[in-house]
């Protein structure tokens, strides 16, 4: 079996701008909770796709991550009704981190894991319970492919953070469960590193 790859450019071969906020939809996960209870009942399960993104630096992989006041989390939203995930995905990452009128037209790789939220709580789980015969959310975990270089735009009440692999391991208390699962995700790929300038 061939090994799988990565090619991961330095972090200095991206430039990164401001752009206007995007208002989060929810301030607190209650309200989140509830809109999702909500959109279950008219619109059935949520599905939500999310990008893995990775760079080097001093040759040692790093995740871009937003952060907002509260929490990490990766690129990405949910669907709209009907979307696929491939189009879907290229459509928000666009949203959240292209220059206004710019198309980034990311290359989007493999699925990397899927998570269930069975239940209308916070809860999340890499496997469909036995006993849950439809869940309220889906969350689909996508490898995206940087080009060698790029201008990303961040909206102004969000950072992107490079996070290094290292400080996800076993971290599941600052960066949620999901995130610090990465580095065994990513385990299996053989990464070659770009050089700088």
């Amino acid at each position: 079996m061939q090994e799988a790859t990565l090619r991961l450019s330095p972090l200095s071969h991206y430039s990164f701008g401001v752009k206007d906020a995007q208002q989060e939809q929810d301030a607190t996960v209650a309200q989140k909770i509830n809109r999702l209870k909500t959109e279950y009942q008219e619109q059935g399960q949520r599905t939500t796709v999310e990008a893995v993104m990775l760079v080097h630096d001093h040759k040692h992989p790093h995740v871009l991550v937003l952060r907002n006041q509260n929490y990490f989390h990766l690129p990405g939203d949910q669907l709209k009704p009907g979307e696929d995930d491939i189009n879907g995905l290229k459509a928000i990452l666009t949203r959240q981190l292209g220059a206004p009128g710019e198309d980034l037209n990311l290359d989007i790789g493999q699925l990397l894991g899927k998570y269930y939220r069975p239940h209308f709580d916070t809860q999340w789980f890499p496997y469909l319970p036995p006993h849950i015969k439809k869940p309220k959310e889906v969350r689909q975990i996508y490898l995206v492919h940087l080009p060698d270089r790029k201008y990303l735009c961040i909206p102004k009440n969000l950072q992107l953070v490079a996070v290094p692999l290292f400080d996800l391991v076993e971290n599941a208390v600052t960066f949620g469960p999901e995130l610090a699962h990465l580095p065994q995700l990513l385990s299996r790929y053989h990464i070659f590193y770009g050089e700088d300038d």
